[in-house]
C-alpha cells in the first residue's frame, strides 16, 4: 500500500492570531495532535517575539508536552542563526524549518534579509543542525509564483533546487505561500524535480482556497510527492502574506483524499476526530 507523510502545522494555524492563546491551551491542542499518528508536528517557532508574538512561549510549550507515547517528530521554524541556536538546545526537536524564499520581496518581508543573505544563513543553519543531529526542512516559499512581480518560472525553481541541493538540503518543501499554484505547475515541478534529485525528500506546503484543495493535492500526489503539510480545518496561513480567502491545506480534506485513493497516512481516526474538536474549540475562541 502506498504511504504518505502528513505534517500537521498548528504553528502555522496559530501564529497569525492576534489574541493571545494561553500556553496551556496550546499544550492541550498539540498534545491531542501527538496522539493522531502524524509523521511530524510543526509545533512552534524560535523567532523574534516582535515579529510573531503568538510563538514567544514555544520553549515553555515544549517543556510541558508529554512525548512518552507518541511517534510523531517535532519541527520548529527558525528565521536566523540565533533561532537555530535556541532550537538545537532542545533534544526533543527533530527538525528545524527554514523559510527560504525565491522572491526577494517576500524574503525581506518574512526575515528582513535579502536572498543572498538568506543563503549564508541557511548554510550556517545546516552546519549547526547536522552537528547537533537535527534535520533541516527548507521551505522554498513563493515556489509556485508570487504577487510581487519578482522573476518566477519553473526554470528558476529548478535552479534554486540545484543550489540548495549542493548546500546539503535533504528535505525541500515547495511552498505555495499565497495560494498561487495551479495543478499544471504543481505537476510539472514535482514530476521533474523528484526524479532529478533522488536524495532529496520533496514536500508540498500548499495554501488554498476552499474550492481548489482537491486539484492541488491530486496534482502533487500523482506527480510523486509523498510529504504533505496541512492544518486542521485550513486554519491559518502566512501572516506576512495575508489573504483572508487563502488558508492552509485542510488536513481533513487531505485525509479524505488519501482514503479514497487507498493510500495510508497512519492517522488514527478516533484520535483525529478528538483533535479536530479541540481545533474547533481553540480557533473559535481565539480567532
Amino acid at each position: 500500500m502506498q504511504q504518505v507523510k502528513i505534517i500537521e502545522c498548528p504553528r502555522d494555524a496559530m501564529q497569525g492570531i492576534k489574541t493571545w492563546i494561553p500556553t496551556e491551551q496550546k499544550v492541550k491542542y498539540i498534545q491531542s495532535l501527538l496522539r493522531c499518528g502524524f509523521d511530524t508536528i510543526d509545533f512552534g517557532s524560535f523567532v523574534s517575539p516582535k515579529a510573531i508574538p503568538q510563538m514567544q512561549d514555544t520553549a515553555e510549550v515544549l517543556s510541558k508536552l508529554d512525548l512518552s507515547t507518541t511517534k510523531s517528530k517535532l519541527l520548529a521554524i527558525i528565521a536566523n542563526l540565533r533561532g537555530a541556536e535556541d532550537a538545537v538546545k532542545h533534544p526533543e526537536i527533530d527538525y528545524l524549518g527554514y523559510p527560504f524564499s525565491i522572491s526577494e520581496n517576500f524574503q525581506m518581508r518574512n526575515t528582513h534579509k535579502t536572498i543572498a543573505e538568506s543563503l549564508v544563513i541557511l548554510q550556517e543553519i545546516l552546519n549547526l543542525a547536522y552537528k547537533n543531529n537535527k534535520e533541516v526542512v527548507a521551505y522554498l516559499s513563493m515556489g509556485f509564483g508570487n504577487p510581487y512581480g519578482d522573476p518566477w518560472n519553473v526554470d528558476i525553481v529548478g535552479e534554486w533546487t540545484e543550489k540548495l541541493s549542493t548546500m546539503g538540503v535533504r528535505i525541500l518543501s515547495l511552498s505555495d505561500t499565497v495560494g498561487s499554484s495551479t495543478p499544471d505547475i504543481i505537476s510539472y515541478l514535482f514530476a521533474n524535480l523528484i526524479p532529478k534529485y533522488p536524495h532529496i525528500e520533496f514536500g508540498a506546503h500548499l495554501h488554498t482556497t476552499p474550492q481548489a484543495w482537491h486539484e492541488k493535492i491530486d496534482a502533487a500526489y500523482k506527480s510523486g510527492c509523498r510529504r504533505f503539510d496541512g492544518a486542521i480545518q485550513g486554519f491559518g496561513g502566512c501572516p506576512m502574506a495575508k489573504d483572508e480567502l487563502t488558508g492552509n491545506m485542510p488536513t481533513e480534506k487531505m485525509l479524505s483524499y488519501f482514503t479514497a485513493e487507498k493510500v495510508s497516512s497512519n492517522i488514527n481516526p478516533m484520535s483525529f476526530e478528538s483533535a479536530h474538536n479541540e481545533a474547533t474549540k481553540i480557533f473559535t475562541k481565539y480567532h
